[in-house]
């Protein structure tokens, strides 16, 4: 009796083949040509372990503010301050230099005071553009910085999106499903609908031009763009002002977003309110002059100055960010 055996000739084709004939001649009786190995597809060297390197898992992790282990509470700054001014006495005793991933705004400013303390360390911050937010900080030997190599470049996604309009988090959930990690990618610069300006680390340039293809739907090329041509404006802001009788998260925001109490005690507890970049956990937590708020789908704003009513009330100046 014939025994059937199953073939595979592709990965979506399974062909019964009696015995007899799988002796004789298998591939002409069945008409398939031999099996060829194909290499894996090729996997990005920057991609994390687990992150999957797929758009919907990056777009899923910003949803939830992971920002690719960036450090974020007043411990992680601190760790990061520590690891930042390792890295330059290493290169100060080398006479080297040496450049740290993107930071974020924080880290950046509470690394340059604690460097400045230090001698026989210069260091410079690089950002691609005078208002960049996150930036890199290259470290080292004064003499070994007569000369200082760029630390950032940028990179042109042009697209027709006029008809499908992509957000920030579009593109960056795009840039971070490639499997790059968040720490390599600087400010995104919206361009409306011819897309964006991105500013990256320089070895990562060649990967994504490419590999990124489409954002969205809207199918993109990408091309690498000197720094002085990037397309920037400072950013626009309104501001306002608010009595509350508190200097608390909670009250601020709400008043800042137009948002009720009720929904700003549900956006804390999603995890979606961040002051200065930092996750929010407590309702409670008090504000203070240019302290930044920031809510997920609502944008940010910042505290201006603030006075003290006659009736011992607060006169806040809220800036919003538009």
């Amino acid at each position: 009796m014939a025994v059937a055996v199953a073939v595979a000739a592709a990965p979506e084709v399974l062909l019964a083949c009696t015995r007899s004939s799988f002796r004789r001649a298998p591939w002409r009786r069945c008409s398939i040509p031999p099996l060829v190995h194909r290499p894996p597809p090729p996997t990005s060297p920057w991609r994390t372990p687990g992150s999957g390197g797929t758009r919907q898992v990056a777009v899923e992790a910003l949803r939830r503010g992971e920002g690719g282990g960036e450090a974020a509470s007043p411990a992680g700054v601190a760790e990061a301050v520590k690891n930042i001014i390792e890295t330059a006495r290493r290169a100060s005793l080398r006479r080297n230099v040496m450049h740290t991933n993107f930071l974020t705004p924080p880290i950046v400013k509470e690394a340059m005071m604690a460097l400045e303390k230090l001698v026989d360390i210069k260091s410079v911050v690089q950002g691609g553009y005078p208002q960049a937010e996150r930036c890199r900080l290259t470290v080292g030997h004064p003499d070994a910085m007569a000369t200082i190599p760029d630390a950032v470049t940028a990179v042109r996604i042009s697209g027709n999106f006029e008809f499908e309009p992509c957000s920030h988090g579009d593109f960056l959930g795009t840039i971070l499903g490639t499997g790059i990690v968040r720490e390599k990618v600087g400010d995104i610069l919206l361009q409306g609908e011819k897309g964006a300006q991105v500013l990256v680390v320089p070895d990562l340039v060649d990967f994504l031009v490419s590999t990124l293809g489409k954002v969205g739907n809207v199918p993109v090329s990408c091309l690498e763009i000197p720094l002085l041509a990037l397309e920037y404006e400072p950013p626009r802001t309104n501001s306002f002002k608010t009595i509350e009788a508190s200097l608390r998260v909670d009250a601020l925001a709400s008043a800042g977003f137009k948002l009720s109490r009720s929904k700003l005690v549900d956006l804390i507890s999603n995890g979606d309110v961040r002051v200065n970049w930092s996750p929010v956990t407590k309702n409670g937590a008090t504000l203070k002059t240019g302290d930044v708020i920031s809510v997920g789908g609502k944008g940010r704003l910042k505290i201006g100055e603030i006075a003290t009513t006659k009736k011992g009330k607060f006169a806040v100046e809220l800036i919003r960010y538009l």
